[in-house]
């Protein structure tokens, strides 16, 4: 017992020291523990200069929207509060007219797909504090004139307007049917992959309302079964256009209040077999419309007269991969336009005459602009975001419309984002990087000095010290052809160059995306520290394919989805299996969505040198997913039959050799679990010894109670088990 002690005695110092250390746990990560503070629904005012957020207090259980002055960052004002109203408990969404003096507000909510939703909505006037129900029915994209006098929603399918002062409401549409007939609303794969859900628009002066509608009678029908608790599962039916089969015919239309009558608008159905995107334009009787070809390697911006209907090609844009749609078209006094493109091979600011001809580039350069933020007619400023300081970090900018003067407005490294005071003299600056949680500045937009810092996460920076958690190490990689690759490396606290240690590379690889960035943490980063405190070696890197480093680097894909980015992926982890501290022996993958169909493909035909993966909500063949996505980048299989089948998992799974654990949930309307189910399928028919786990009702996110900490938790002990 005595010499026990006397052990004990002498190891306490070293014990101590590792102890220090507190180790993440599978539950602190989606229990709120790394939580970070942040300023919800932050909304800039158009008249005023003053933003809103809105702010719930727990003790109260009271939602608030509040007003703080952008000079001072002092609240101003309370512009409405649900313990003045009880019939309304919660908000979950809400949205304030141009003239500053009206809100819509969403209450009890309900999820449709990944943007849609239906709502309660109220029209709250600010001044005279009255408080108007829109529809007994829960609705969708409620939309104000600018005056505010009358608002557009759509209810099952059609659309409706409502008059405010009156409090009548006329329906424009009664030909809206499910799953055959949709106005302006769009269908799913048009919400999915154009991200946008209200296909309507209000003129200028209130006079007329432009929408989209979409006939979607001849699209193939998906089910999927909903498990519920009863006795019998009941099935969701929706319309979902797979690679090479039949989409939503597309009309354009306008609907004339005084009038009560609608016009069709006649488009070139082959140029404008997508109708992804409309806008009014300053002129009341100019309407924007932006169409893309099927193939989208063509994109037309028309302006069409609202009064006699007839369209004018304004500008075309072609590329031999695709075009992308732009949300940065910005329409000036006289009509001439800002348009964003990468027809110089990097995404850049434009400057067009309402003609189409082109006044001016403004930026130039081999990087990329990554959001546009505004323009300030008063001094003809263009603000923006970019990633000239390298494509891992963000920062805001200033310009003038001419390209001169060019100032950059962000002072720290990492990832800077901008919201804009209505007179642009200010912007509040969301700042994080690798190492610096996110934090909230008042910045002058003239100088780009900070005046006052509005909110920070310290706290968690202080909370964060005890788990002395390793650092991001931002490198790159070289592939076979000598590209340069972002990546980073998370290597254990205590790591020994003379130890081996297991490797873990982590990625997603669609097209455009990006993992590499200089950004604070998410819940995949908690848990890759989690896994490196257990031994274990972290790697990311952004293969071909992946964003913000010219179009060519980009659209390399092209046809060959999973060919390349598979490439590169099996490359580093030979050039990291030569490495004295890897052990080759226990190298591994992992991915979701895009992700887990590259995690499912390196395993197979990468399988000397990957030894584990783990694919969650994988596609396992691009055939099974839709068509606008895919078709963006594939063509149809008709055309291009061994692009898909070549670079499909369930084409490799013959090579499986090492652990496979394959993870989806039944109710995922984006990635279908068929995915999981015909590679599934596969893998038994050749007798393959791997791991699936499946998650009843749970969509793509998979997600809901303890849905995240459970499969989290399962993953840990797979890798544990296996790597």
């Amino acid at each position: 017992m005595k010499k026990i002690l006397l052990l004990s005695t002498l190891i306490a110092a070293p014990i101590t020291t590792i102890q220090a250390q507190q180790q993440i746990e599978v539950a602190q990560i989606w229990n709120g523990t790394f939580r970070t503070n942040q300023l919800n629904a932050l909304n800039t005012l158009h008249t005023k200069n003053q933003y809103s957020v809105l702010d719930y207090n727990r003790n109260t259980k009271t939602f608030t929207i509040d007003a703080f002055d952008f000079t001072t960052l002092e609240k101003v004002q309370t512009l409405f509060s649900t313990a003045d109203f009880p019939e309304i408990k919660e908000i979950s969404d809400y949205s304030i007219n141009k003239t500053d003096d009206k809100i819509l507000i969403a209450t009890n909510s309900n999820p449709i797909y990944r943007h849609s939703f239906t709502s309660v909505y109220y029209l709250f006037d600010i001044a005279s504090k009255s408080l108007i129900k829109i529809s007994e029915n829960a609705i969708q994209e409620p939309l104000l004139n600018k005056n505010g006098s009358k608002i557009a929603y759509a209810f099952e399918n059609n659309l409706y307007v409502f008059d405010v002062a009156t409090k009548k409401t006329t329906q424009i549409t009664k030909d809206g049917k499910k799953n055959a007939i949709i106005n302006g609303i769009t269908d799913w794969v048009y919400e999915e992959e154009f991200a946008f859900v209200r296909a309507f628009d209000w003129n200028a002066d209130g006079t007329k309302l432009a929408y989209i509608k979409f006939d979607e009678s001849d699209v193939p029908v998906f089910s999927m079964d909903i498990y519920g608790e009863d006795l019998y599962p009941q099935q969701q039916v929706f319309k979902y256009p797979k690679a090479g089969e039949n989409n939503s015919k597309v009309s354009l239309h306008l609907y004339d209040v005084s009038k009560a009558s609608t016009q069709n608008v006649a488009l070139n159905a082959e140029t404008a077999y997508y109708i992804p995107r409309i806008k009014f334009t300053n002129n009341s009787n100019v309407l924007s419309v932006q169409t893309q070809n099927r193939h989208q390697n063509q994109l037309n911006l028309l302006f069409v007269d609202s009064n006699s209907g007839k369209t004018s090609t304004i500008l075309t844009e072609k590329d031999k991969a695709y075009v992308d749609v732009t949300d940065n078209l910005t329409f000036l006094n006289d009509n001439s336009f800002i348009w964003t493109s990468e027809k110089d091979g990097y995404n850049h600011i434009y400057h067009y005459n309402n003609d189409g001809s082109l006044k001016k580039q403004v930026t130039t350069g081999n990087w990329e602009v990554t959001n546009y933020y505004g323009y300030n007619k008063s001094n003809e400023t263009i603000y923006y975001q970019s990633v000239e300081n390298g494509s891992t970090k963000r920062d805001v900018y200033s310009i003038q419309l001419n390209g001169s003067s060019k100032k950059q407005l962000s002072a720290q490294s990492g990832t800077n984002s901008a919201t804009f005071s209505p007179d642009f003299k200010y912007f509040i600056n969301n700042h994080s990087s690798s190492t610096k949680a996110p934090s909230y500045s008042l910045v002058d937009a003239s100088t780009g000095k900070n005046v006052k810092e509005i909110l920070n996460n310290s706290a968690l920076e202080d909370k964060l010290k005890k788990f002395d958690l390793p650092k991001k190490e931002f490198t790159t990689f070289k592939n076979e052809v000598g590209n340069d690759l972002n990546g980073y490396i998370i290597k254990p606290k205590n790591f020994d160059a003379k130890k081996k240690y297991p490797v873990l590379l982590y990625q997603y690889s669609g097209p455009g995306s990006q993992e590499v960035a200089d950004s604070w943490n998410d819940s995949n980063d908690y848990w890759h520290m989690m896994l490196s405190q257990k031994g274990y070696i972290i790697v990311c890197v952004d293969g071909r394919g992946t964003g913000f480093k010219g179009a060519d680097f980009k659209k390399v894909t092209q046809k060959e989805l999973g060919k390349f980015e598979v490439q590169d992926q099996i490359f580093v982890a030979k050039q990291l299996a030569k490495e004295s501290f890897v052990d080759a022996n226990r190298i591994g993958i992992w991915g979701w969505s895009f992700g887990g169909f590259m995690s499912s493909n390196a395993l197979f035909q990468g399988n000397d040198v990957f030894k584990t993966a783990i694919a969650v909500a994988p596609v396992t063949s691009w055939r099974f997913y839709d068509s606008v996505y895919t078709e963006r980048f594939m063509t149809t299989p008709q055309e291009n039959a061994s692009g898909y089948d070549n670079n499909s998992p369930i084409t490799h799974a013959d090579k499986l050799k090492g652990n496979f654990l394959l993870i989806h949930g039944t109710a995922d309307d984006n990635v279908h679990v068929q995915n999981a189910m015909l590679l599934i399928n596969k893998l038994v028919s050749l007798n393959k010894n791997f791991d699936w786990l499946i998650y009843p009702d749970k969509n793509h996110g998979i997600y809901g109670g303890k849905t995240r900490e459970q499969l989290y938790t399962k993953m840990t002990d797979y890798i544990l088990e296996k790597l």
